[in-house]
């Protein structure tokens, strides 16, 4: 109503669910012939457990996010040129990804913080395992931290800590539509392709720190998503 675009469309998607975000594939494949852009920017930063086991961010962050764009991918591949973009985030910095503990909440009292690193890492090589596997064909992806911005992320966060965060919030982050200027660069800006896979920043595109470009990380990373999401070789087409 806002826009006055009347092709915009709402499907409803819960990442933390992954027959959701099956049921939400296998509409929107149903009902639209073409996709030649999608944005995963969904993030939580509390802890807790999904309906599937997994811990709450590294499911949302992450496994819902890859599950969608692999189920996705060969409409992306058919309609291309098309992008997908990852929202990461500087928090990679501090990630540990542990490929035989994915999935499961990381130990300590930082818990929760630590697991939402650790999906920020997952996002950053998610998107670099993608292009690499897509480089034969018309699909590029890219990783996207977007500054930070003031959005409801934090309100799940402890009672003792949320004095720190919301003024610090309010006074320092970006609006939400300042901090989705560089993920809209990264979506539309004409020549990115030979970038695919790379991580960005509104300054253009970084080194992300050392373990975000850790190709062996990001092999075993998808291997064990693929995994863990249980996805069959019949939903995707074949891998670059």
């Amino acid at each position: 109503q806002e826009t006055g675009n009347e092709e915009v469309r709402f499907m409803h998607l819960d990442l933390a669910s992954l027959r959701s975000v099956r049921a939400f594939a296998s509409t929107f494949l149903r009902q639209e012939p073409h996709l030649h852009l999608l944005i995963n920017n969904a993030g939580v930063s509390a802890g807790g457990t999904t309906e599937d086991g997994f811990s709450l961010p590294f499911q949302v962050n992450h496994l819902g996010h890859f599950l969608l764009t692999q189920l996705l991918l060969e409409r992306l591949r058919s309609c291309g040129p098309s992008r997908v973009v990852i929202v990461a985030s500087s928090a990679h910095c501090a990630g540990r990804l542990r490929p035989e503990s994915l999935g499961r909440p990381p130990p300590g009292l930082f818990s929760a913080f630590q697991d939402y690193c650790d999906s920020k890492l997952a996002n950053v090589l998610h998107a670099r395992e993608l292009a690499t596997r897509e480089q034969d064909t018309q699909v590029t992806c890219y990783a996207v931290h977007p500054g930070f911005v003031n959005t409801a992320l934090f309100r799940y966060a402890p009672l003792w800590l949320k004095p720190l965060l919301l003024p610090l919030a309010w006074l320092l982050f970006l609006e939400p539509s300042e901090g989705a200027q560089v993920v809209l660069d990264c979506a539309t800006r004409d020549g990115l392709e030979p970038l695919s896979g790379r991580y960005f920043t509104d300054s253009g595109p970084q080194q992300p720190w050392p373990r975000g470009r850790d190709d062996r990380l990001a092999r075993a990373l998808w291997e064990g998503s693929e995994r863990l999401v249980g996805l069959g070789e019949d939903e995707v087409g074949p891998s670059a």
